[in-house]
């Protein structure tokens, strides 16, 4: 791979496609972003990337913005449900993401005879039954909201021979301009988030591999940057945490009190089996590959440093406010800077990348 490449990203408006944007052209990459409105040509152009109309999920339109002069394709577009109780309905373009837009993508980036595809994956794909620790070497166990993600894998299995190819499995996103970590911000402070606990009386913790914004795009960043023997499946995580400790950590930071516990199947009615078995099953593993294969650390190694960082950035750009009584209020998106701080600077962020 040469010094400088052009890459193409697609979800080049997502968290981690704005600060992929911000990240690459800061390194000298020409970089091409995918979006779908003059909202997010506007958000590349701020990035110094180039905007292209167009959406995975219609061929042509892909065939036309990804052209000759691209060198790597990165797949990092979702449609992550946010509501509290998701059907598979809303699960489904996400699904479609995933599967048909990376068939599309990777019909693009034949075409164009591109050099190298990313794919953006999930490492709770593979988690086990049991709960024990698992690696890229271990048999996935697919559900219903990570079927797709398997088979997005699969898809660019197959196409190995035609450029080099590189899934990453990201550990669970947190950021302060992530849509699950603002909930559980505001959620916190208004004394509404509980901790899930599985069992019958919800004590048994869930162990997540979590992974900031920031170290994921910056694990990008190296990917693309990387030697052609490096390619495969690689875990891309920070550390493992319970989602007690996760939630009480981002409580204390807020000053909030800290969460009650409750057991997943009480409140499955309200936010779905889905949730509960995300946040009740355990996802151990590590990013030892990834990191021999790339000589990278994440720069947010534990997640205490990542929510302190979280909270700081809400502070800073007044997504909470401090009280007169030393308290702290959610003012979320009644905050006019809030969207404009986030456009310009979440994608260059402090991290370094590696």
């Amino acid at each position: 791979m040469s010094d400088t490449v052009t890459v193409f990203v697609a979800g080049s408006t997502g968290v981690l496609g704005r600060r992929l944007v911000g990240r690459l052209t800061d390194r000298g990459h020409d970089v091409i972003g995918l979006v779908r409105d003059d909202a997010g040509a506007e958000l590349v152009r701020r990035l110094d990337g180039e905007p292209r109309r167009g959406d995975v999920l219609e061929r042509e339109s892909l065939l036309e913005a990804v052209d000759e002069t691209v060198d790597v394709v990165i797949h990092a577009a979702t449609a992550i449900p946010t509501g509290g109780n998701p059907s598979a309905d809303d699960w489904a373009r996400n699904d479609r993401i995933r599967i048909e837009g990376t068939r599309n993508l990777l019909t693009a980036a034949e075409a164009a005879d591109a050099g190298r595809f990313l794919l953006q994956s999930i490492v709770w794909v593979a988690r086990q039954p049991d709960g024990r620790p698992f690696d890229e070497r271990s048999e996935p166990h697919p559900d219903r909201t990570t079927r797709s993600a398997l088979e997005a894998e699969r898809l660019l299995e197959a196409s190995a021979g035609e450029f080099e190819t590189c899934t990453l499995r990201c550990g669970w996103f947190y950021s302060h301009d992530s849509a699950q970590t603002r909930q559980f911000g505001e959620q916190l402070l208004d004394r509404k988030l509980p901790v899930l606990g599985g069992g019958l009386l919800g004590r048994r913790d869930a162990t997540l591999s979590v992974l900031h914004a920031d170290d994921a795009a910056s694990a990008f960043v190296a990917a693309t940057e990387g030697e052609g023997s490096a390619t495969g499946t690689y875990h891309v995580v920070d550390d493992r945490v319970t989602l007690a400790a996760f939630a009480r950590t981002l409580a204390e930071r807020l000053s909030a009190p800290e969460p009650r516990r409750l057991p997943g199947w009480l409140v499955r009615p309200l936010v779905g089996r889905d949730t509960v078995r995300f946040l009740t099953s355990s996802m151990p593993t590590t990013n030892e590959r990834f990191r021999d294969a790339f000589d990278w650390e994440p720069a947010v190694p534990t997640s205490e440093d990542g929510l302190e960082r979280v909270v700081d950035r809400w502070l800073e750009d007044g997504t909470i406010w401090e009280l007169p009584d030393g308290g702290l209020e959610w003012v979320g998106d009644r905050n006019p800077r809030q969207a404009w701080i986030e456009n310009r600077e979440s994608a260059r962020s402090p991290a370094v990348d590696r």
